[in-house]
């Protein structure tokens, strides 16, 4: 029996080099990784650092053309994270973090979008 699939974005498996921030005070320094999966709504990757479901963060990333609808353009994401879990990836990291993006910002364009 399948799972009830909740999600109401496409995923696409995608790594993509990714810069993750919690937004605490006092700032904590930016994290590095890669992304596991993207969609216009969050994204999931892998990491060693320790996050908790609930912490606000900050991400900034490459939004490719299959998500963005336009050629690669870089975002700046604020979000929750919205579950943690053992990671079983061969990407590495201890644990598995899905984000979902509350509001993004597309660096170098007069929009903004949410």
């Amino acid at each position: 029996m399948k799972a009830f699939e909740r999600r109401s974005a496409p995923r696409y498996n995608l790594r993509i080099p990714l810069i993750f921030r919690p937004i605490t005070e006092p700032p904590i320094p930016e994290q590095t990784t890669e992304s596991v999966n993207l969609s216009e709504r969050g994204v999931y990757f892998a990491t060693d650092f320790p996050l908790c479901e609930g912490t606000p963060v900050q991400l900034l990333l490459k939004v490719p053309e299959e998500i963005a609808g336009k050629r690669t353009t870089e975002w700046r994401c604020t979000g929750r994270v919205i579950h943690v879990e053992p990671n079983s990836s061969p990407q590495g990291g201890k644990l598995g973090v899905g984000v979902r993006f509350d509001h993004f910002d597309v660096l170098g364009a007069d929009r903004e979008a949410s």
